[in-house]
């Protein structure tokens, strides 16, 4: 991944501090989503492995720093800058909230603190990779909990925003419990199991839809899926059941999928193939897996491609990265944000999850008065892994369970619920006036406001 695969000003803001003397000066940035789109209660975080493989393998290549040599704005930068960038080694400590941890607006994601030059330069990859990453598996989980049980197929590769963006996509997809990915490279590279039928060209590219069937069968086996609505999804249907075994079912991908599911679940009962399963694809989403099942339609699986792999109705987040704390030798300020709309809270943060609210605090008050659970974790120091990345079948448990565990009005797909996130006395303090704010401090009481609005507590301190 190439160092450069970042915004201009990232290095032009590191040549400016290489210059002023502040490359060794300490800073602490936090990475948060400011506050949720609509139709979202919560999102699932996600992206983190990606962003630690980045920040262990950062460096310049030689090519690199002879661009940014040419570059215009770079000609008054002194050459020992270049020598700093062609020996850069990520060397700070990265605090996270877990992947598949649900979150909500304003709560920090990742807390970097390393030399001012190394937190400022990742900026721009940490953002992209987990803002991307936590915008699709936010999007799959309401798909999962619309299916009600039954499988859930990421299909968007093909409209993914890039083929890089694909394989990502179906990682976060299947992070947040969707049974796999039609995306091969997602397959191989994260172990997600891969799914797949034929398009309507397998069928058209033979003389009869026959041929194109048994030829299908002959390949895949158990594994053949018919894509039975290229002319007539009944009469394709019929076919399928005549052909009989191996099959693992048909897929529907057109038409009005509810009564066409009916007599097509009827018709393979009849021929004795109870087992066969019915794929519905067809730009899905949530809401109309929703409406299908509602209906009572026999659908067992669907496809989603388009809706999923770009979260059509929210594809992008308020990510920010922003600074909160800054040592300068033996100095130590608290940094914050308060233009308008845009407000940021100071000083490195934990979040503590209670049952029905969370509570932001101070990274450094005292954790014993606090009994929620803490969500920010270790997980690099001083660049090298503090252990083990867990295996993405795991996160996917861990998502599941900490889905299942939230307040059931937060689970609504259509009615919007504003979880309580709460500030704690010495960080709405510092918010006003900077201040040491260590263990002999007195200790904390929780705040417990009357208002479940999130966006109002977090940015309008």
């Amino acid at each position: 991944m190439p160092a450069l695969n970042t915004d201009l000003y990232e290095l032009t803001m590191a040549a400016g501090y290489f210059m002023s003397g502040k490359a060794h000066d300490v800073a602490t940035f936090e990475l948060s989503i400011r506050r949720l789109p609509d139709h979202r209660n919560f999102l699932i975080a996600a992206g983190l492995q990606q962003a630690l493989e980045y920040l262990r393998e950062l460096r310049f290549e030689q090519d690199e720093l002879d661009y940014l040599r040419s570059l215009k704005q770079f000609a008054n930068t002194p050459p020992e800058f270049f020598d700093y960038l062609g020996k850069l080694r990520f060397e700070g400590d990265v605090f996270a909230v877990p992947e598949g941890t649900p979150v909500f607006g304003g709560e920090p994601l990742l807390i970097v603190r390393a030399p001012l030059i190394q937190a400022q330069l990742v900026e721009t990859y940490l953002l992209s990779t987990i803002a991307f990453q936590t915008t699709i598996a936010s999007k799959a989980v309401r798909c999962v909990m619309a299916a009600g049980g039954r499988s859930i197929v990421e299909f968007g590769s093909r409209r993914a925003h890039s083929p890089g963006a694909g394989p990502l996509a179906g990682r976060a997809a299947y992070l947040s419990g969707c049974t796999g990915t039609s995306n091969a490279e997602a397959g191989m590279r994260f172990g997600i199991p891969v799914f797949g039928t034929a398009a309507h060209s397998w069928t058209t590219a033979f003389a009869d839809e026959e041929q194109s069937f048994r030829q299908l069968q002959k390949l895949l086996g158990e594994e053949t899926v018919y894509l039975v609505d290229t002319y007539d999804a009944i009469e394709g249907t019929r076919l399928a059941a005549r052909l009989g075994r191996p099959l693992w079912g048909v897929r529907l991908d057109s038409g009005d999928l509810a009564a066409q599911g009916r007599e097509v679940r009827r018709i393979l009962d009849e021929a004795g193939l109870e087992s066969a399963h019915i794929m519905a694809t067809n730009d899905l989403n949530e809401k109309k897996i929703a409406d299908l099942l509602a209906s009572g339609a026999p659908i067992d699986a669907f496809g989603v491609g388009t809706e999923l792999a770009t979260s059509a109705d929210a594809p992008s987040l308020s990510a920010v990265y922003k600074m909160v704390e800054l040592q300068v030798g033996e100095s130590h300020s608290y940094t914050a944000k308060y233009s308008p709309d845009k407000v940021t809270l100071p000083g490195a943060k934990q979040i503590y999850r209670y049952a029905g609210y969370d509570l932001l605090t101070l990274y450094n008050e005292c954790n014993q008065e606090f009994q929620g659970e803490p969500l920010l974790h270790p997980v690099l120091a001083k660049g090298e892994l503090l252990e083990r990345y867990p295996a993405l079948a795991d996160v996917r448990r861990r998502t599941a369970k900490a889905v299942a565990a939230l307040p059931p009005e937060l689970l609504s797909l259509d009615r919007t619920t504003v979880y309580r996130v709460e500030v704690s006395e010495r960080l709405q303090s510092l918010a006003g006036a900077n201040a040491d704010f260590g263990c002999s401090q007195p200790r904390i009481r929780i705040q417990h406001s009357p208002t479940i609005n999130n966006q109002r507590s977090l940015n309008q301190q």
